[in-house]
């Protein structure tokens, strides 16, 4: 599909918006340049008039203008269509990679957005079916996936699109990856080089959406998954779970609440931050993740304030994609401390890291202490030290209303060797630069519950 059949794509969809009744219709949809033959964007000034008002902005239409600045196609690590309106590009990616019936895989909040409901349309208008599976919790269980699963198959589904945040593009990517297998979905956890056991010919191809700036996962090789049986955190790898196409499209991102956003954008900040933290030597990944904290300063707090700030939220997409992809080199004991926590209690993940950063930061400050300093130099904190650093996220925790301790998520004193036992077989513990050890687990679920830095 051309730029010109996409334009009178985009153009029948306006125009199908422009007598709906729901006040948030015609959000993102734009038309492309048939003139430029490059997928220019350009609102279509005489269908701005018909379109509904918006709420979010009284007296004028939520058509949001695409600067063309903002458009870039990446094919690193994966192929990224980066900007302001580049999912009307869906029908022809789908195109690209021979899906003429994928299923659709997101979570029901997203389902219910008016944002959704857009991109679907772009898909009908193009002549597509779309069948969305949206049972996704928060902490995905294997349950959520065999679901998926039942569905893909009954309806012969030749590919998945995953759309939302971390957990439905996850859930999105098991599905797609245990398409043709027949073992367990644990039978492929990312442990030693068990991902060579399944059956690679059988992995349909993925497109990733995502609609938060967090995880991540739309440029992960990985799902995880939770075993309800245990109450813990897996994740499941395979090289071929990388998406082949992402579309990052910031208009996605602006229904997304202050609180989410926040949350989420901590946790794109601490995959940076372990990922440059992490022992070993990896120059591309801690450049990557050096460049993606310097986004995450400079727009996260923007991007919560003002979420209908198309250039704050498009970076901090940047820097989720470049945390995940920072983060081969390693993570560490946030991510290792968090896991239990979100399995066990059903936390959401980023808010989880954000309360155990500054704790794991302090047991780790040893070994990482000159390693910060030159950050803190590089983010242009007020002095190049590690106390800088620290000031520098605590000052944001207390700015996005995130809780000092662990206490305040619900989390019981009673459970710590549990949880403790857990974090020290996470994945995740080995890249920790200090020895992460069961009695510096149950100490650091202690200071953390306390509040003692």
């Amino acid at each position: 599909m051309g730029s010109q059949s996409l334009c009178r794509v985009g153009e029948s969809v306006v125009a199908s918006f422009a007598g709906a009744s729901t006040p948030d219709a015609g959000v993102g949809i734009i038309a492309l340049d048939s003139q430029s033959g490059r997928g220019q964007c350009k609102v279509m000034a005489a269908l701005v008039a018909t379109l509904p008002r918006c709420k979010h902005n009284p007296g004028r239409s939520n058509l949001i203008r695409c600067p063309m600045s903002d458009h870039s196609n990446w094919s690193f690590p994966t192929n990224v269509k980066f900007g302001s309106g580049r999912i009307i590009e869906l029908p022809e990616v789908c195109e690209s990679l021979g899906m003429r019936n994928p299923l659709w895989v997101t979570d029901p909040g997203v389902a219910s957005l008016q944002s959704f409901e857009n991109a679907l349309a772009v898909c009908r208008v193009a002549g597509m079916n779309p069948s969305v599976f949206s049972d996704v919790r928060g902490n995905p269980v294997e349950e959520n996936v065999q679901q998926g699963l039942l569905m893909l198959r009954e309806g012969r589904h030749d590919g998945v699109i995953a759309f939302g945040g971390g957990s439905a593009l996850d859930v999105g990517k098991v599905i797609a990856f245990m398409a043709g297998q027949t073992r367990s979905i644990w039978d492929f956890e990312d442990i030693d080089d068990w991902w060579t056991r399944a059956n690679a010919d059988s992995i349909l191809p993925i497109i990733a959406v995502p609609t938060t700036a967090g995880t991540g996962s739309e440029v992960g090789r990985a799902g995880v998954i939770s075993d309800a049986s245990t109450q813990t955190k897996k994740v499941i790898f395979h090289p071929a779970m990388l998406p082949a196409v992402v579309i990052s499209d910031p208009e996605l991102t602006v229904d997304l609440p202050a609180n989410l956003t926040a949350w989420t954008g901590m946790d794109a900040l601490a995959h940076c931050l372990e990922a440059y933290c992490a022992p070993g030597f990896h120059p591309m990944a801690e450049g990557i993740a050096v460049e993606g904290m310097r986004l995450v300063k400079e727009h996260l707090p923007r991007a919560v304030s003002h979420g209908k700030d198309l250039k704050a939220r498009g970076a901090m997409l940047a820097a989720a994609s470049m945390g995940a992809t920072a983060f081969q080199k390693g993570l560490g004991g946030i991510h290792a401390l968090s896991h239990p926590v979100g399995a066990v209690y059903d936390t959401h993940h980023g808010l989880t890291n954000a309360v155990f950063m500054p704790y794991v930061l302090v047991h780790n400050r040893q070994v990482i202490e000159r390693k910060l300093a030159r950050l803190a130099a590089w983010l242009q904190l007020p002095s190049a030290t590690f106390e800088a650093l620290l000031a520098w996220i605590l000052e944001l925790r207390t700015e996005f209303d995130i809780p000092h301790t662990t206490e305040a998520l619900g989390i019981g004193r009673d459970r710590f060797d549990e949880l403790a036992a857990m974090a020290i077989v996470d994945p995740t513990a080995g890249g920790n630069p200090q020895p992460l050890g069961h009695n510096d687990a149950v100490r650091l679920y202690e200071h953390a519950w306390v509040g003692k830095l």
